[in-house]
């Protein structure tokens, strides 16, 4: 027979609670305090409720009523300077962090609301009604609830979305050397989520004070947690971490709270992440003012007995057995909150003069709709002050160089001069400078805290990259070994670093470069090479340079990493061991956003490209004797591009050929075409014409390969089609 024996992760996971000692043992002033933010977060959500019923409120009203304690247990610990970020149902969090910062952790019942705290109310309020006086300008509303000064870093409407984030604003802490922490507040659906298990397994590996608050309320919308998990105790999660936990009743908030002191021992004493499960219950549906069982789910019993538990409820009655507070002064708390918010809420509406009865909101309190694109991307005025040149007005000496050292070189010099650079990515600080080289040297010179080694984990470490970014006090570079691995990490390149800019009323700055490479033509197969820019040239927020040459890729990546938004770099394994030059001289310059390069001067045709398709295009213009004009972008997002370069060569020539080398539904330049039309269609004397691979992903077959993607072979073809339809100008 086998030999068996039972294994133990020695990981300790505690059940934790409170005694009648442990509520005479706390300060008078804490244990009011709780009772006054509970009452408020309560008041708040039951108003916002009566303003969703009138149909005031735009979008949905994921009210956390019941489960307050929480929130207000977990936070009231935490000072300023330690951050939070929630989910979609994350009023209850806002509210007592907010409250927290404007109050010092300390409340006057007699005197609940005063003028300083009833304009944060009315702030939070506003921006869940949509509304200019909002946070974010009323762009975040209900689920996306951002104030960082207080430590706020943001709700998140993307269930599992803020836990990447979050603990790279754990990181920055730590980087830091403070000894502050970061809570991310997730919920049931989140403990199943990838980007939440990737997160856990990086915070135990590089020990961050990290916290996983988790609200286990027992039901996504309408399915219960034990339909969907085979153990709904989802602290259990972090047993296979490494990652100690503890299971708190959430209905409790000096329980959660006492907890809650534990877990931060622990994460400030830099001994790594910790988990708290608190088990509560919304009192109501998933959206609105009506409970679960109006929807058939769960049973009014059940409800029933989990309001006997209400979090305020049971405050009261332990303040009531401390002689902290009598009767009358538990509903004078009450009567001034709700008074607070009815009075704060006021303000925002009017009777409706076309509609008898009703409400609207104020109009004079509606965002302008002028404003509705601002702060997708900053202005870039961040380069004013940095050295623009173009490397063809480089004097002096020039010296032979690889495509791809000229890449780790601009980034040591960078991370020489701004030791707020960091790079992340698989196998970076390995073979000599990742998998082509292009970090050699970087770990020898910076040191492995700064050029940092990754699991195969996408989601979790490119987010873990924006919340450093978002932190303000560094500049991550993050590696995606192949473009392809971006649909694995979709919602934080996409949902989170693109839109948190614009989403959060431009409150935000994204300091963050995702380099990757295009890998076309060495048998990768279909999810190892394509080319992102025309993925990325859709999705807002993102700026995009692809460089040609070794000088043009040390001014385009000195810009990427000056600016504070989020840039893309497209490099491509053709270009790396090309033989190549650069200047004499500290690269420091920068080409920025708005700078095309004419590569060859013409008059028959104007050839927009980038990448290696710039030489591809100018071999097919010396081959075929047409008159080309070819221009290397650059820079390729609608924001950045260079729009006067391309449109005075548009206006001499007539004629545009688009060149890429990817896949025609996907491309580039199905976009920059559509925009070519609407903005110069007065000059074209044909429609634009497109040089692009096939509709398939190329595959590992080296003929299929071939068969799949553009070279100097289909641009000519493209020329000479271009040239054929064109019957010349008058």
């Amino acid at each position: 027979m086998p030999e068996r024996r039972r294994l133990t992760t020695g990981v300790d996971w505690i059940q934790f609670d409170t005694t009648p000692e442990d509520w005479k043992a706390q300060d008078p002033q804490l244990l009011r305090t709780m009772l006054g933010q509970l009452h408020l977060i309560r008041a708040f959500e039951e108003r916002l409720l009566q303003l969703s019923s009138q149909a005031l409120v735009h979008g949905p009203v994921h009210s956390s009523i019941g489960q307050e304690g929480g929130a207000v247990g977990s936070i009231i610990g935490l000072s300023s300077d330690d951050a939070v970020s929630g989910s979609h149902r994350g009023h209850h969090q806002f509210l007592a962090k907010a409250i927290g910062h404007v109050s010092q952790g300390s409340l006057d019942l007699d005197a609940l609301v005063d003028t300083e705290l009833r304009a944060v109310l009315k702030r939070t309020m506003a921006e869940i009604l949509g509304l200019k006086q909002g946070f974010s300008g009323g762009r975040g509303g209900s689920m996306h609830l951002q104030w960082l000064e207080a430590g706020a870093l943001g709700t998140n409407a993307i269930v599992g979305g803020g836990a990447p984030m979050a603990a790279g604003n754990a990181m920055a802490q730590q980087r830091a050397g403070t000894d502050r922490l970061t809570l991310n507040y997730l919920g049931d659906g989140a403990a199943q989520i990838g980007s939440v298990l990737e997160t856990m397994n990086l915070a135990a590996a590089w020990k961050l004070p990290f916290g996983l608050f988790i609200e286990n309320n027992r039901y996504a919308v309408s399915t219960n947690a034990d339909e969907v998990t085979a153990d709904s105790r989802f602290s259990v999660r972090g047993q296979g971490f490494g990652i100690p936990s503890w299971r708190v009743d959430g209905m409790n908030p000096l329980a959660v709270h006492l907890a809650m002191q534990e877990a931060s021992e622990r994460m400030r004493a830099g001994d790594g992440p910790a988990i708290v499960e608190a088990d509560v219950y919304r009192f109501f549906h998933q959206n609105g003012p009506f409970p679960g069982s109006a929807f058939g789910y769960r049973t009014k019993q059940e409800e029933s007995e989990w309001k006997a538990r209400d979090p305020l409820d049971r405050m009261a009655t332990e303040l009531l057995a401390l002689d902290l507070i009598d009767e009358a002064g538990i509903k004078a708390v009450r009567a001034q909150a709700r008074e607070a918010m009815q009075e704060i809420s006021d303000e925002f509406v009017e009777d409706d003069p076309e509609h008898d009865g009703k409400q609207r909101i104020v109009p004079d309190l509606w965002p302008d709709p002028a404003t509705v694109d601002d702060g997708i991307r900053g202005d870039a005025s961040e380069l004013s002050e940095l050295e623009a040149l173009e490397p063809a007005d480089i004097e002096g000496e020039w010296r032979d160089v690889k495509f791809v050292d000229a890449v780790a070189e601009v980034m040591d010099r960078r991370m020489g001069a701004d030791d707020r650079i960091l790079v992340m990515g698989e196998d970076v600080h390995r073979l000599g400078g990742g998998t082509n080289g292009a970090t050699k040297g970087l770990v020898d010179k910076h040191g492995a805290d700064r050029v940092i080694g990754t699991p195969i984990s996408e989601n979790a470490f490119f987010g873990f990259g924006t919340g450093l970014a978002l932190d303000g006090r560094y500049r991550p570079v993050v590696e995606f070994m192949y473009p392809d691995f971006m649909w694995v990490a979709a919602d934080q390149v996409f949902n989170q670093a693109g839109k948190v800019r614009h989403m959060f009323g431009d409150n935000n700055t994204v300091p963050l470069v995702l380099r990757t490479k295009v890998a076309m033509g060495i048998g990768y197969g279909s999810q190892h090479l394509m080319d992102p820019a025309g993925i990325f040239a859709t999705q807002p927020g993102w700026r995009i340079v692809a460089a040609s040459s070794a000088a043009d890729y040390v001014g385009l990546m000195n810009a990427a990493l000056a600016l504070e938004d989020p840039v893309l770099v497209i490099e491509h394994v053709d270009l790396y061991g090309r033989e190549d030059r650069l200047p004499e001289v500290d690269l420091d310059y920068v080409i920025a956003p708005g700078s095309a390069a004419v590569k060859r001067e013409g008059s028959e045709m104007t050839v927009l490209t980038y990448l290696s398709m710039v030489h591809h295009s100018l071999e097919a213009a010396e081959e075929t004797g047409v008159d080309a004009e070819v221009i290397d972008l650059r820079w390729l997002d609608r924001a950045s591009l260079d729009w006067d370069t391309v449109g005075e060569s548009i206006r001499k020539t007539g004629n545009v050929v688009i060149v890429e080398q990817g896949a025609r539904d996907t491309g580039y330049g199905a976009w920059l075409a559509d925009e070519i039309q609407r903005r110069f269609f007065d000059w074209l004397d044909q429609p634009v014409q497109r040089v692009t691979g096939g509709v398939a992903s190329p595959s590992i077959s080296k003929v299929l390969e071939r068969a799949a993607i553009a070279k100097t072979e289909e641009v000519v073809a493209g020329f000479e089609e271009t040239r054929k339809n064109w019957g010349g100008r008058a």
